[in-house]
C-alpha cells in the first residue's frame, strides 16, 4: 500500500515539474510571437533607446537626437500595433502617443521652419527644458520621455522603471559671506 502511494506522489510530482518545464519554454518561444520573453527584451531595448535619447537631446545633439528618434519610432510602432509583443491595450495607446511625438519631433528637427502640428497634450514631469537648437521641440521630447517611461512601466508589468539619466541641474554657489570687520585696523 505504501509503495502505491510513493508511486503515484511519485508521478504528480513528475508531473508536475514537467509542466511546469514546458510552459517555461512555451513562454520563452522566440518565433516572434507574444511570448513574455519578446516583451522583455523589447522593454530592454526600449529603456536603452530612452536613455540613448536623454542623453544625446540633453547634450544638444541635434544629428545624434534625430537618429535616436529614427530609431526609437518603429519599435514604438510595433507595440502600438500589439501584434508581435504581449502588452496591455494602455500600453499600446501610450505607444502610439510616444510615437506621434517621435514623429513631429524628428520633422521639426528635420526642417525647422515647419509648422508644429497640434498634438493632445500628455502630462509633461518637471524635467529641464532641451538646450540649444532643441529648445523649439524641448516640451516634445519631454512628453516622449514621459510616455516611454510609462510605456516601459507596462513592457516590465509594473516592476520599477530606472530613473530618466536627465542631467542635474548645477547647485547655486553658496553665498560668499560679507568679511568681518577686525577691530583696530
Amino acid at each position: 500500500m505504501k509503495g502505491k502511494i510513493g508511486r503515484i506522489i511519485a508521478v504528480v510530482a513528475a508531473g508536475s515539474l514537467l509542466a511546469v518545464g514546458t510552459s517555461g519554454m512555451a513562454s520563452a518561444s522566440p518565433a516572434g510571437g507574444k511570448g513574455s520573453s519578446a516583451t522583455q527584451a523589447v522593454a530592454a531595448q526600449v529603456l536603452q533607446m530612452r536613455d540613448d535619447l536623454t542623453k544625446v537631446a540633453y547634450a544638444g545633439d541635434v544629428a545624434k537626437t534625430r537618429a535616436d528618434l529614427d530609431r526609437l519610432s518603429p519599435v514604438l510602432a510595433d507595440i502600438a500595433a500589439g501584434k508581435r509583443y504581449q502588452v496591455q491595450s494602455e500600453t499600446q495607446q501610450i505607444s502610439s502617443a510616444a510615437k506621434v511625438r517621435a514623429d513631429e519631433s524628428n520633422r521639426l528637427l528635420g526642417d525647422p521652419t515647419a509648422t508644429p502640428r497640434q498634438i493632445p497634450p500628455l502630462p509633461i514631469p518637471p524635467l529641464p527644458d532641451l538646450p540649444g537648437p532643441l529648445k523649439a521641440v524641448s516640451d516634445l521630447v519631454k512628453g516622449l520621455l514621459a510616455a516611454v517611461t510609462s510605456l516601459l512601466g507596462g513592457l516590465l508589468g509594473g516592476a520599477a522603471v530606472p530613473p530618466l539619466p536627465v542631467p542635474t541641474p548645477p547647485l547655486p554657489a553658496p553665498p560668499v559671506p560679507a568679511p568681518v570687520p577686525v577691530p583696530g585696523t
